[in-house]
């Protein structure tokens, strides 16, 4: 019984010298040997959790309906993390999105400040509709051809009376607040419209709208004015003083004759925007006798509607403008600019600090 293992040893010797040689000795072999079958296949992103949050909803409860869908992996961690933070009984109400196994202090934090997902866009102050659409469009949310076709008032009308004044295709230019705003993967653009519009409802308080009134403004007037001035203004001090110019030139019935509303027509020129983008930096004679509602150096008067998102400063620069007599302003180099109440004084100005007359503010 003793040669057995070494007639075994001699057999697998031989099984291996086989093998080498079937290899080595066969050309192109080894290349065409297939991939093996168990190869292990990509693992998939792991689907969203959606979660909902009722009104006054315990923390307990919470906790324990987040540990069963698999977005957290302990509710008592859950708990305690509320209970050190002073989070309990200040969980905000929604609907959220996780992916699973979420870092429990995440959970709570999200749930804190009612963000509900990790998803969002920033709306920039300045913007105009069709730069908001591109961002969305490039995070690949919403399409910028949806978003813009949404973005008309009388989708938005009867939850937001203050668009009731305007025509059922208005677009919304102006009217959505800038801020960040978080959107969950299955939002169409209505559900982000309307939070930009509950946005710009908060904010745009009552108070504001009867002060505006108290000035014989609308709130789109407001806006409007407002987002003349985002355009302009690099300066926060210079917006009143800014606005203050642009309502006397307004009620003496002087044509406000401002850069950016002339920019923003520029800007329907599809080929206007390949060369120069949405806001033209330097403009020609020719640009400012553009025919356009929008181009205030030839239509006297306010534009149809705003031509940018204002910021909350910009509005109550209009609502509360500057104590101030000027009629004219003109741009430094550092972004700032110089006042002047008379054209003569304008135009000693224009020659101090524009190298060209055409790049004139009124």
């Amino acid at each position: 019984m003793r040669f057995l293992p070494v007639l075994a040893v001699v057999l697998l010797l031989g099984m291996t010298a086989a093998t080498v040689w079937t290899i080595t000795g066969s050309p192109g072999l080894v290349d065409e040997i297939p991939p093996t079958p168990f190869a292990t296949p990509p693992t998939p992103a792991p689907q969203p959790v959606s979660v909902s949050v009722g009104e006054n909803e315990a923390a307990r409860d919470i906790a324990e309906m987040l540990e069963e869908q698999g977005v957290i992996d302990s509710a008592i961690q859950f708990r305690v993390l509320t209970e050190l933070l002073g989070y309990e009984g200040m969980l905000q109400a929604g609907e959220y999105e996780f992916d699973p196994d979420t870092p429990a202090l995440e959970v709570v934090y999200r749930m804190r400040r009612g963000i509900v997902s990790p998803l969002f866009v920033t709306v920039i102050e300045g913007w105009r509709l069709e730069e908001i659409a591109d961002a969305l469009d490039e995070q690949g949310a919403i399409s910028r051809e949806e978003f813009l076709e949404a973005a008309v008032a009388g989708d938005f009308d009867l939850d937001f009376d203050f668009l009731r004044r305007l025509g059922p295709a208005t677009p919304l230019e102006g009217y959505l607040f800038p801020a960040t705003y978080f959107y969950r993967r299955d939002d169409t653009a209505e559900d982000i419209i309307q939070q930009m519009l509950k946005a710009m409802d908060d904010n745009f308080t009552q108070d504001m709208r009867n002060q505006a009134l108290d000035r014989g403004l609308t709130m789109h007037g407001v806006l409007t004015f407002a987002s003349i001035i985002e355009r302009e203004a690099k300066v926060s001090e210079e917006r009143p003083i800014m606005a203050q110019v642009f309502l006397t030139r307004l009620r003496r019935g002087i044509p406000l004759e401002a850069d950016p509303t002339v920019q923003y027509a520029l800007a329907e020129d599809p080929e206007s925007v390949s060369e120069f983008g949405y806001w033209k930096a330097q403009l020609t004679n020719d640009d400012l006798e553009l025919d356009s509602p929008y181009n205030t150096y030839r239509v006297a008067g306010l534009p149809p509607t705003p031509i940018a998102a204002p910021r909350l400063d910009s509005m109550m620069a209009v609502i509360e403008p500057a104590d101030t007599n000027y009629l004219y302003f003109v741009a430094k180099p550092d972004g700032s600019h110089a006042f002047a109440e008379t054209l003569d004084e304008h135009q000693r100005n224009i020659e101090e600090y524009q190298e060209e007359p055409d790049q004139t503010a009124p």
